[in-house]
């Protein structure tokens, strides 16, 4: 139970009391690191034996904020990613001490130095690697600096962001292969999406989902989960956020290289709307 949530305190102590009246264990974290994660575990036993179905997403288990944030999420009974949660939840609890994380990436651990290997990776194509990036904030120095390199580099990095963004995009030298670009809508942008072009086996693409903006706080001081996605239906839902969110005919904010916010796209709202576009997208699809 997160006890920092932001103006939601009180009714986590709340829950955690009531929890706790119920007889059901309640941790309230690690000292000194905010709990983050987006993480539920259920273990079930099935007609062929046990099974761990797990969710990672990246919005908060909140029936309020669940219908005013746009967000993902992604419900497995890979064995994998099972046996990572498992280890997740056996550390936070204080049942563990050495974790091995196989599939997941986890903060404070290890998720920076995996971000940065694998922009690395990413620089090594040059003018074929691309980097996509959905993030409610970016303003970690190593990470802002990484992103220059990769533009440097040749590497084509299209970045969308709800709220702070300390890169500097379009500048000739530093970062003219890098585009930022801000959506509002309905709801409040809060998933937080990342494609690297060549991060996956063999070099196919990486998609990552978690609760970890690209911030000192979400990889230092927090304990945060990015997963992997894997499936091809999954990964084409996900890229269809990403064309319908860099689409050139939705209303969208733009990041120009002396720093200023410029407003693109059509006049009339509703005509360039990224957020009902995809639910329509969605809709459709349901209806196949």
């Amino acid at each position: 139970v997160e006890l920092k949530a932001r103006f939601d305190e009180a009714t986590n102590v709340g829950w955690a009391k009531a929890l706790e009246r119920s007889g059901v264990h309640v941790v309230y974290g690690l000292v000194g690191l905010k709990t983050h994660a987006k993480c539920t575990l259920v273990v079930r036993e099935d007609d062929d034996g046990l099974r761990r179905y797990c969710h990672i997403g990246t919005g908060n288990y909140n029936s309020k904020t669940a219908g005013l944030y746009e967000d993902v999420g992604f419900l497995t009974c890979d064995e994998q990613v099972g046996a990572d949660v498992t280890q997740l939840f056996n550390h936070l609890t204080g049942y563990s001490r050495a974790v091995q994380f196989q599939s997941l990436l986890v903060a404070p651990r290890d998720l920076r130095d995996q971000l940065v290997d694998l922009i690395e990776h990413e620089m090594s194509f040059g003018a074929n690697g691309r980097i996509t990036a959905k993030l409610n904030s970016l303003t970690d120095p190593e990470m802002v600096y990484m992103l220059y390199a990769a533009s440097q580099a040749g590497v084509q990095v299209d970045l969308i962001t709800r709220g702070i963004c300390c890169l500097v995009p379009g500048v000739p030298g530093v970062s003219e292969n890098i585009r930022v670009r801000s959506i509002l809508g309905r709801y409040l942008e809060h998933s937080r999406i990342v494609r690297f072009e060549h991060g996956g086996d063999d070099d196919t693409p990486l998609f990552l989902i978690g609760s970890a903006d690209w911030m000192g706080r979400n990889l230092d001081r927090r304990v945060e989960v990015l997963v992997p996605v894997t499936h091809p239906k999954h990964q084409a839902w996900l890229d269809q956020v990403f064309d319908t969110d860099l689409a050139d005919d939705i209303v969208r904010h733009e990041l120009d290289a002396e720093g200023v916010w410029h407003r693109h796209g059509p006049a009339h709202f509703p005509d360039g709307d990224a957020q009902q576009r995809f639910a329509e997208w969605v809709r459709d699809r349901q209806t196949l």
